[in-house]
């Protein structure tokens, strides 16, 4: 597998990442090692975690269990210097810390949490899950308000943050740093602390990105370009909705939508699984097999035709989901079925 560092970082990383979010909810821990093997045995090197997971749904009682996973199984293989290892602190919630918003005495104690759960000494990528000061990801960009944000209070809680990063790479428990869910404005004004105050700068931007959702295409990929920052993009399946799975309205057992349905969720991924959204999974559906492609193998393949720096973060339920992912890595995608791709993007633009 291809290999890409983040950012202006010395971090390499394989050019596809496992995402973890699963595991220790949808994902059994026996079912998560076996993953984590598969895609060690092809060089898909990179893991992304976070405190919070398993999500779908996010339970006060199993945070950071996904990262004791990861851990259980490092210890057991002894797979560290093989693998590099992403997480994240979670932003206001009321499932993590009663909704308390991060400083830099959280960060210092998060890390050190983090570490002990996954049963290591450093992590590769420490990055933050969401903003303070509030986020227009997960379907938040329809009423988005920044009006009650202060400049002022955001730079100086920036400042501090920075701070404690600083000391845990100083400290050699953190390798890099990244973010998350954040806008350009975020990212320009996280660079620009970093270099008044001689921290480390950010490495990565962890967004959503995928054939249905192309927020980041225009300000993020300007900001992220000019500032050495590499997108790791996040659902590029568009939770499931780019697999056709869920075509003809169809929710299949042990899906993410039958599954958030039966926690009393209201099965629509996310906000994703809406009229529109299912109309142009279909049409990108088409047009795969119009050009003899497999619509995963097609989303996956596209994301590294994208003129920025980019990571896709793959996940999957079960190994066998994943086997059918990895299948599709590798397989370049004609410049014809990319004009495709552009051309139906006009007519499906923002789905959801």
């Amino acid at each position: 597998m291809d290999r890409t560092t983040l950012g202006g970082s010395d971090v390499e990383v394989s050019a596809i990442c496992l995402g973890t979010m699963t595991f220790g909810n949808q994902t059994d821990e026996t079912e998560a090692h076996a993953q984590l093997d598969a895609a060690l045995d092809v060089g898909m090197t990179f893991l992304d975690c976070a405190e919070m997971y398993p999500v779908n749904p996010v339970r006060r009682e199993t945070v950071g269990l996904s990262e004791e996973i990861i851990g259980r199984w490092l210890a057991r293989t002894g797979h560290r210097d093989r693998v590099e290892i992403a997480t994240k602190i979670t932003g206001p919630s009321q499932m993590v810390r009663d909704g308390a918003p991060f400083d830099g005495a959280t960060v210092r104690a998060c890390i050190d949490a983090s570490l002990r759960r996954m049963q290591t000494d450093r992590i590769d990528l420490y990055q933050l899950h969401w903003p303070v000061r509030g986020s227009y990801a997960f379907r938040q960009n329809w009423g988005f308000d920044p009006s009650g944000q202060d400049k002022a209070r955001t730079l100086d809680h920036m400042a501090d943050v920075l701070e404690a990063l600083a000391e845990g790479v100083r400290a050699g428990k953190l390798r890099a740093v990244g973010l998350s869910n954040e806008s350009a404005w975020g990212l320009a004004r996280w660079c620009d602390v970093a270099d008044r105050i001689g921290a480390p700068r950010m490495a990565a931007i962890q967004n959503e990105y995928s054939l249905l959702y192309r927020m980041y295409d225009t300000d993020l990929a300007e900001a992220a370009v000019n500032e050495n920052v590499t997108l790791l993009a996040y659902s590029p399946l568009a939770a499931g909705l780019l697999s056709g799975k869920y075509a003809g309205g169809a929710v299949p057992e042990g899906s993410r939508a039958a599954v958030d349905k039966a926690s009393g969720g209201q099965g629509n991924l996310g906000g994703r699984k809406t009229a529109r959204g299912l109309e142009a999974a279909s049409a990108y559906a088409a047009l795969a097999a119009e050009h003899g492609w497999d619509p995963v193998h097609m989303a996956i393949a596209w994301q590294l035709t994208r003129p920025f720096a980019n990571v896709p973060i793959i996940g999957a339920t079960t190994l066998p989901q994943l086997r059918h992912l990895i299948a599709g890595l590798g397989k370049p995608l004609p410049d014809d079925l990319r004009r495709a791709i552009e051309r139906l993007h006009k007519s499906h633009a923002m789905p959801y």
